[in-house]
């Protein structure tokens, strides 16, 4: 019996020390009510002309300690790197991905949708006919400011004070909220928003930022919210198989469809998330109204003001380790190609996506962190002429 249990706990110790060299998913799938999308029957069928690339297989076949799990590169409109090694997990669950904070700049798509169809005036409208938020330090804001991040809420949110996105803190300055679970309603009737005015204008990356801009969408838009997911993602960009923004856990069991539920996280399948990304690229190049919507957020970009550019705080890179710039939910002006219009989305575990206006290429790498050579395998990519 003895010898059992130290086998037990010999094997919880390993376990626990691999484990936790690596980020983990945060929120489970199956937790969470969802906004469904599904595929379109008239997809969009990609074209290949595969080249076999010795650091992105390098890279995957070292899966165990770099994380990477899905790599694509399109380019000439085609996909040249395609390139996988699923986790079981992903596969049961018929090849779904986590966005996590690429989610971010999806919802800011959508809201180019909604000013688009006529939803919203514009980016520079204030948030002063919207009840949810009344009496917090967003209400009569303009959109702008929180699609930039700079809506000054960084004394209660943030990774500028705190070193984490999603946890609002109380006056001793201990994480007490996560707005990703509660309903916006919930967030921004609690005492810790009441009554709070506004700091000054810097960047301070939050995912309250997000939920806030989602959830004034889904007020705006009522009843035909999934008629707009509808056309950006089905429509739009033609996806094959269902994809899925999530809602809040803690919410009415007796209103399972409508409300302002919104949370910014989204899944879709390896593919999709390239459909997706090749449908954002073909608005900026056709100057479609969605395409004037980006590069209106690009131009009103702004400076992130980091103290470096070395990486996190455990020296993996990403896009948005490495850019400059940030305008609209996404990551701008890439170190080194900053006169390049080249649009990032990341997330949590070294989820990205790239899209190079100019270029018409696109990178989307999908991994269980960040301990991928980023810099080899998207970067020099990038650089290429």
């Amino acid at each position: 019996m003895k010898k059992i249990i130290l086998v037990c706990l010999f094997n919880i110790i390993i376990f626990s020390n691999s484990y936790a060299k690596h980020q983990y998913e945060e929120y489970s799938f199956y937790a969470f009510w969802k906004y469904e999308i599904k595929g379109s029957n008239n997809y969009y069928k990609f074209n290949s002309d595969l080249i076999h690339d010795k650091d992105v297989v390098k890279e995957l076949k070292n899966k165990k300690k770099t994380g990477l799990h899905s790599y694509l590169l399109f380019e000439d409109n085609k996909i040249k790197i395609d390139e996988h090694d699923l986790p079981a997990n992903i596969i049961s669950n018929k090849g779904l991905m986590p966005s996590h904070s690429m989610g971010k700049s999806l919802v800011s798509y959508v809201t180019g949708y909604a000013i688009c169809e006529g939803y919203i005036d514009d980016i520079n409208v204030k948030l002063d006919d919207w009840s949810t938020i009344k009496g917090t330090l967003y209400e009569g804001q303009k959109l702008i400011n929180l699609l930039n991040m700079t809506a000054g809420d960084q004394k209660i949110i943030g990774e500028r004070n705190f070193n984490s996105d999603n946890g609002i803190q109380d006056k001793s300055g201990k994480r007490s909220l996560n707005v990703n679970v509660y309903p916006i309603k919930n967030i921004m009737e609690s005492k810790i928003l009441q009554n709070t005015k506004k700091s000054g204008p810097v960047y301070n990356y939050n995912a309250l930022a997000t939920n806030t801009i989602m959830n004034y969408t889904i007020y705006k838009v009522g009843d035909e919210y999934q008629k707009l997911l509808n056309k950006v993602f089905k429509e739009d960009a033609k996806i094959k198989n269902s994809v899925y923004f999530s809602k809040t856990i803690r919410r009415s069991f007796s209103d399972k469809e409508k409300g302002e539920y919104g949370r910014y996280s989204f899944y879709a399948d390896r593919y999709d998330y390239l459909r997706i990304a090749k449908s954002i690229m073909d608005h900026w190049n056709n100057d479609t109204c969605v395409g004037k919507y980006l590069k209106t957020i690009y131009e009103q970009r702004i400076n992130k003001n980091k103290k470096n550019y070395n990486g996190d705080r455990h020296g993996q890179f990403s896009v948005s380790q490495y850019t400059r710039k940030y305008g609209g939910q996404f990551h701008f002006d890439i170190i080194g190609l900053s006169k390049r219009k080249i649009a990032g989305l990341d997330g949590f575990g070294g989820q990205n996506i790239i899209i190079d206006f100019e270029k018409e290429r696109i990178i989307v790498v999908n991994s269980r962190d960040r301990h991928y050579n980023w810099k080899k395998i998207v970067l020099k990519k990038l650089k290429k002429k």
